[in-house]
């Protein structure tokens, strides 16, 4: 824990993937010394509990299409509680480096000139399908794994389909149920196998938990006959196949 936790300084923490136990220690070490908490939609509200009780709660959540406060505007937040002397938690779900645009608001702060932290989530990427009985790397499948968004978005730099058909090994799309019929079809027009085994894990590591299972072809069928929602992942590749040898999570 930073020495100066009481002079102003900004902890961007990976609160993981939804169970709340998931969390690391040092993340809830921060989280008990915050005297403010910017927090995700994908947070666990167990975790705020876990706060000092006079520890001031701001929700700063994204759901699609639906944003509370720009990115921009958050990045403001932490920059003004920070330079009023106080300790800021953000607590993003999963890892704050991995889609979770931490990137972004750390780079706000250095800017600013405002000491900061990064604390590492427990990656809904791993966490997610290992509940689902779906180890991601397997020496008899797989030593292969990539981790892709499945929300463009307006990105500068657009997914290559293409390449990760090619590049084979286990795919794990995070963040594309709405974009599952695309992406798909563009790996089988790329040349990936329509019959790979595909599942997409929806609210995985909690009790809401609901998966569905097909191959890349009718996977987007599937999850729409289910009408599975966000948030969710997709892991595509052989290793799917040991999820019903391997379902441990009730």
């Amino acid at each position: 824990m930073h020495e100066g936790i009481g002079t102003g300084m900004v902890y961007i923490v990976g609160a993981g993937p939804g169970d709340p136990e998931l969390i690391t220690l040092k993340g809830m070490r921060c989280l008990q010394a915050a005297d403010v908490v910017l927090y995700d939609r994908l947070v666990d509200p167990d975790l705020l509990h876990m706060a000092r009780g006079d520890a001031e709660h701001i929700f700063v959540g994204k759901r699609p299409a639906c944003h509370t406060l720009p990115q921009h505007e958050i990045n403001t937040l932490l920059i003004g509680y920070a330079r009023q002397g106080r300790v800021v938690v953000r607590l993003k779900g999963g890892d704050p480096f991995i889609f979770g645009r931490g990137g972004e608001e750390a780079l706000a702060l250095a800017k600013a000139g405002i000491p900061f932290e990064i604390v590492p989530g427990v990656t809904s990427a791993s966490a997610v399908p290992a509940y689902a009985g779906i180890p991601i790397t397997h020496r008899g499948y797989t030593s292969t794994v990539t981790v892709v968004t499945g929300h463009e978005g307006h990105a500068p730099v657009r997914v290559n389909w293409q390449a990760l058909a090619e590049l084979g090994g286990t795919l794990v799309v995070l963040m594309g149920v709405r974009g599952l019929p695309y992406f798909t079809q563009c790996l089988v027009e790329a040349g990936l196998s329509p019959d790979i085994p595909a599942a997409v894990i929806q609210e995985g590591t909690t009790h809401r938990q609901r998966i569905v299972k097909g191959t890349l072809a009718d996977i987007a069928k599937l999850a729409a006959e289910a009408d599975l929602s966000s948030p969710a992942i997709t892991v595509i590749g052989t290793v799917v196949s040991l999820s019903e040898t391997l379902a441990w999570y009730p």
